[in-house]
């Protein structure tokens, strides 16, 4: 199997698993949006499984970034399917990583996250990332 074929194998791997992701959080978020106040346990239950196989397939796509960024331009431009999965890929994950996160809201809002798990108050500033970068790239 050719390197190529490889990285592709494994975009669609991780495109699955994105997809997974997402379907996970929409239910979640109508299961919150219930005026009662329903279990979430299979949801816990999902992220428990869901980010180890994540962590692993990300891995996966670091290895393949990395050797990917070694093919001349010329030679990476003839594979125009590995740029769309790449597409596909980022906006699946940034669609699911949204989700989330207005499902964590949801739940801060019914206080039903212990205080430990509060997430940071740095996340609510959007562009503290692109702030730290650039602090860094400064020095």
């Amino acid at each position: 199997m050719t390197m190529s074929q490889e990285m592709i194998d494994d975009l669609n791997r991780h495109l699955a698993l994105c997809q997974e992701a997402l379907a996970v959080f929409e239910r979640e978020g109508q299961t919150l949006r219930r005026a009662d106040n329903p279990s979430l346990f299979e949801f816990y239950q999902f992220r428990k499984s869901f980010l180890p196989r994540f962590n692993q397939s990300l891995e996966g796509l670091k290895k393949h970034r990395a050797k990917w960024q070694q093919i001349p331009l010329a030679e990476r431009e003839k594979h125009s399917e590995m740029n769309s999965l790449l597409r596909q890929n980022q906006d699946l994950t940034m669609k699911a990583i949204v989700l989330d996160r207005e499902n964590e809201q949801s739940l801060l809002r019914r206080g039903r996250v212990p205080a430990r798990a509060l997430p940071s108050v740095n996340q609510q500033r959007p562009h503290f990332v692109a702030d730290l970068y650039r602090r860094q790239s400064a020095v």
